[in-house]
């Protein structure tokens, strides 16, 4: 059984940057792709970033190209989703999940799923 737990959230002011981790148990983290989804209040969940399996492909949300950053450490069992110039939209509860591949942000492929990181950006 896969475990996932979420860390690095905070309260950020708009601009400033956050990296978040997603720690894995040990086995069997490299035969899946990771994906990043936020949850704001009142609004369902929605993708962010997705890496495969071996890292060697990523995507990205539309809202979040050119600030945000996904890559693995599969050494380490730990994915990190790198977040820079941050905006109040960004704000929500921050999940990892894992699932067979990056096709798709459907949540109901993601078979685990983290307990959640709160992210705030606010003045």
């Amino acid at each position: 059984q896969l475990r996932l737990v979420e860390s690095g959230g905070g309260l950020v002011q708009p601009g400033g940057s956050l990296r978040l981790s997603c720690a894995a148990s040990e086995f069997p983290f490299d035969y899946y792709a990771i994906g990043w989804f936020r949850q704001a209040p009142g609004k369902e969940r929605e993708g962010v970033s997705c890496i495969s399996s071996s890292g060697g492909n990523t995507d990205y949300a539309d809202s979040v190209k050119g600030r945000f950053a996904i890559s693995r450490d599969n050494a380490k069992y730990t994915v990190y989703l790198q977040m820079n110039s941050l905006k109040p939209e960004d704000t929500g509860v921050y999940y990892c999940a894992a699932a067979r591949g990056c096709g798709s942000y459907y949540v109901r492929l993601y078979t685990y799923w983290g307990q959640g990181t709160q992210v705030t950006v606010s003045s």
